[in-house]
């Protein structure tokens, strides 16, 4: 098993703040917590100075917080505990955009943006999943022609392991999981948990009738959240190790 590759200083920061809840930390927390994955006090420093002037962090009265682009990512991070609560009954919602017109990057920007809100390309213009996430009424109105729910002839189960690879997105979460499980050195760790949550941001969230036997991901949310209280933990000097 290849072992991950320990995260610069810059990233070591916005891990633990993209972690922390609240999202706030002092820059003593953040240079215990930088020690602790072996990254000296005065390269926290300067990570922290170059974060704020690059408007990826906030310092306020000697705290540190997420910049706006980072804490939408957090927020993202977040939809994938709170939003896969509703029933599902069967149904799929659809959204078709207007594709004719768009330059190359806002074909991309695009992109990005449905499958940030969990969809997939059904065909050109054509994006889909099961309507079992609480969705924001015209959430997707600034980007998208229409949007609507539907019933898909074939079965729901087969149509989702089409759009996504399923069992490829559960074996990489084993293998995240056995990575995080398998290494006592902080830098280690830190690197594989932020492996993990950059897998959960690309979770389809779907209803649990269509995914895999031993889907990883609720353990992989429980796993990321113990380390990340251990972590929060020692950057406030309340723990040993992580």
């Amino acid at each position: 098993m290849p072992v991950p590759k320990p995260l610069p200083a810059r990233s070591v920061v916005l891990s633990l703040l993209l972690g922390a809840h609240p999202d706030d930390l002092t820059a003593a927390d953040l240079v215990r917590a930088g020690e602790h994955v072996g990254i000296a006090a005065s390269t926290v420093r300067v990570a922290l100075t170059r974060a704020v002037a690059a408007g990826d962090l906030v310092r306020d009265d000697g705290r540190y917080r997420l910049g706006e682009r980072l804490q939408r990512r957090q927020e993202r991070q977040d939809e994938a505990v709170r939003d896969a609560e509703r029933s599902w009954d069967g149904t799929w919602e659809m959204a078709v955009v207007v594709v004719a017109g768009r330059s190359g990057p806002e074909r991309a920007a695009l992109r990005e943006r449905l499958t940030t809100h969990r969809l997939a390309e059904l065909r050109e213009g054509v994006w889909t999943r099961p309507a079992n996430l609480r969705r924001p009424r015209g959430y997707l109105e600034e980007v998208v022609l229409s949007t609507f729910t539907a019933v898909p002839d074939e079965p729901s189960a087969t149509l989702a392991a089409t759009l996504w690879d399923l069992n490829g997105w559960a074996r990489t979460g084993h293998r995240l999981l056995e990575e995080l499980a398998s290494t006592e050195d902080p830098a280690t760790r830190l690197a594989a948990a932020a492996g993990v949550v950059r897998h959960l941001a690309s979770d389809p969230l779907l209803p649990a009738p269509l995914l895999p036997r031993d889907w990883p991901a609720a353990e992989l949310r429980a796993t990321y959240a113990a380390y990340q209280a251990s972590l929060r933990a020692l950057a406030a000097g309340n723990a040993g190790r992580s």
